[in-house]
């Protein structure tokens, strides 16, 4: 986003291992991340885990990871992998 300043901009890609498909995850992380101002996108991987890109300021970067760590309410999480990954021009946040 141009508004953002390049030396503040974070992104991660997580990979939120547990019971996170078929519990709403991935639409709740779109309103959370919408709620955030957090651009990136979330789809369901073949293996049962969900993969975020989550990109924005560092403060909303954490509050997302830390959402991720919880999830949504049917949700059980058993851990989040991080990966920092290199911001992409991206506009907005999909689920995939």
């Amino acid at each position: 986003m141009a508004s953002m300043r390049a030396t503040t901009m974070r992104a991660i890609r997580v990979t939120v291992h547990g019971r996170v498909q078929g519990v709403g995850f991935r639409w709740s992380c779109l309103r959370e991340a919408e709620r955030l101002g957090i651009v990136g996108w979330v789809h369901n991987d073949p293996a049962g885990t969900v993969q975020v890109w989550i990109q924005g300021e560092e403060a909303a970067v954490g509050r997302m990871i830390a959402w991720c760590q919880e999830g949504p309410r049917h949700a059980w999480v058993e851990r989040v992998d991080q990966e920092p990954v290199k911001p992409q021009e991206l506009s907005g946040f999909d689920v995939r």
